[in-house]
């Protein structure tokens, strides 16, 4: 945590809000280039040379292709002796067919940057490129991760982890924009911030038959359906209710004809969670459900059951010392308006297994457009309000200024 109010000096930050300011226009033209020319998880090969290609020229190390993915990493030494400071941003697009009527839509058919990873890459290469120019001004290292496949899971984060990426780092940021959240709004929470995520598909096998005789049938689509019912008690009777716990269902498959009865149904879903704990108790109370259904329908059910993303919590430590910073810096950074530091986000994110390694703090930056209006993320009208991407870069670069500066 910041004692004693260590800054780095108001005249280095200044002079990074000016380079921002001045990079703006070519930040927003990065970002709609990326907009329309999105790749899905773990086939990002023209985003990613897109990428490595930026840092050409500059005093840098780049590596490219790293993990198991199209991911890049950007080393910025000052020369200095100092911390190693990580600045991540993801870069994937999602399988979702764009119907925003931009200028600037996809060009992609069936692939859009539905959750604003264009925004993310845009942001953090301007941002890069700042802090590369003023390294004489601050000391330590900087590490720039371009994260691949943060939307299918694993994930790129941990191929990055097994190839090396924190080796030496001792602390990670990461920034979502949020189009729920209002333009120059800033959260930082500390603790427990995203949720973890279970994943499950089923087929719940009975047999097949008319309708006219039940009785010589097994119809597989009552069985699912009290499946489906009796699963939330896990949830309202198996829980603290104090957790956050969520458990849906996204896909029940039993159509068929009027007057027949299906022999299968397949049943997909997920569970999200605020407490690693929680994850057990769903986990083993589903399965204890799931063959309490074969012996009560004397069905068949093929289940496979899959825990992904860790519950994503925030450094108390590092999520003080950037909440001190931004408040320092607020009267400072004419786009922040609100520092939010008590709201969570039920959304799953991969960034968790870094926080998992070393001190890590992901942010949430307001991309709420400004006459109100927004589509949830992974819509296909997902829009962001633009004039919130010079405010992550300030954020962080400020944040990231001030972390090294306290080292």
């Amino acid at each position: 945590m910041i004692e004693n109010n260590v800054f780095a000096s108001q005249a280095l930050k200044d002079k990074l809000y000016a380079k921002i300011e001045a990079k703006t226009d070519r930040m927003i033209a990065i970002r709609r280039q990326l907009h329309e020319h999105p790749e899905l998880s773990f086939k990002e090969k023209t985003t990613g040379a897109f990428i490595a290609n930026f840092y050409q020229g500059k005093d840098v190390q780049v590596q490219a292709n790293f993990g198991d993915g199209y991911g890049v990493v950007v080393t910025i030494d000052s020369g200095k002796p100092g911390k190693t400071l990580a600045l991540r941003a993801d870069f994937d697009g999602l399988p979702v067919q764009e119907e925003t009527g931009l200028p600037f839509a996809s060009q992609n058919t069936g692939v859009m940057h539905a959750c604003g990873h264009d925004g993310h890459t845009a942001y953090m290469l301007i941002l890069a490129e700042s802090l590369y120019e003023l390294k004489d001004d601050w000391a330590g290292k900087i590490k720039i991760v371009h994260q691949p496949a943060e939307e299918t899971p694993p994930g790129g984060a941990l191929g990055m982890i097994k190839a090396g990426v924190l080796d030496g780092v001792d602390a990670i940021i990461g920034v979502h924009g949020w189009a729920p959240v209002p333009y120059g709004t800033v959260q930082c929470t500390a603790g427990p911030v995203m949720t973890g995520r279970s994943s499950f598909k089923m087929t719940i096998h009975g047999k097949g038959g008319h309708g006219s005789a039940p009785h010589l049938a097994n119809d597989a689509n009552v069985a699912a359906s009290y499946f489906v019912t009796i699963a939330q008690t896990i949830i309202s009777r198996r829980t603290d209710p104090f957790d956050m716990c969520t458990l849906t269902f996204g896909n029940f498959d039993g159509k068929g004809s009027f007057n027949v009865i299906k022999d299968a149904v397949f049943l997909e879903g997920d569970v999200r969670f605020m407490r690693d704990e929680a994850r057990e108790i769903i986990e083993t109370n589903f399965k204890r459900m799931v063959k309490g259904l074969e012996l009560m329908f004397d069905v068949k059910v093929d289940l496979f059951y899959d825990s992904d993303y860790p519950v994503l919590n925030n450094d108390t430590d590092l999520a003080a010392t950037i909440q001190n910073s931004l408040r320092h810096s607020h009267s400072h950074i004419q786009e922040l308006t609100n520092l939010d530091t008590i709201t969570r986000n039920t959304a799953s994110e991969d960034f968790a297994y870094f926080a998992q390694k070393i001190p890590g703090v992901y942010l949430f930056v307001g991309e709420m457009p400004d006459d109100g209006i927004f589509y949830p993320h992974h819509s296909p009208k997902f829009v962001i309000n633009e004039k919130a991407l010079p405010l992550a870069a300030k954020t962080v670069g400020v944040a990231a200024l001030d972390f090294l500066a306290t080292h």
